[in-house]
């Protein structure tokens, strides 16, 4: 699948940050790595996001981009101290264009261990018939 026309998402490109308005709470934004599997009826993304839980999660879809957004917490209780952090907190968000050829009614997201599956079925393609022709 060279051409990339024919592709059924494309990663949103890297756009320059124009000023200082996007980020509207503090605290570090993480882009999640992304796999990305296709089938003759589906595509499949996997995207890490640990230390997300589902209620923390929001996918939000619109004029055909998809929109990734969560948020990681910390898992330590108002008894524990730290002593060495190297698990970073903060905001998750990924964004990706969807052809027509994804059927947006079906799409599916599971989180599991920090993984989500997001499952984009792709439109039922009409399989060839005969049309009988009466008289009348």
């Amino acid at each position: 699948m060279a051409d990339t026309e024919s592709k059924e998402i494309q990663a949103k490109q890297k756009q320059e940050v124009t000023g200082t308005a996007e980020q509207t709470r503090p605290g570090l934004v993480f882009t999640p790595d992304v796999d990305i599997f296709e089938t003759e009826n589906e595509i499949t993304l996997l995207a890490d996001i640990p230390g997300v839980e589902p209620e923390d999660m929001v996918i939000d879809l619109r004029d055909n981009v998809i929109t990734l957004s969560a948020e990681a917490k910390t898992s330590s209780s108002k008894d524990e101290r730290p002593v060495i952090t190297e698990y970073g907190t903060g905001t998750y968000h990924r964004q990706f264009t969807l052809s027509d050829a994804i059927d947006q009614e079906k799409i599916d997201a599971k989180l599991t261990d920090g993984v989500l599956r997001l499952t984009l079925p792709k439109v039922s393609k009409l399989s060839p018939r005969r049309i009988s022709v009466t008289a009348g």
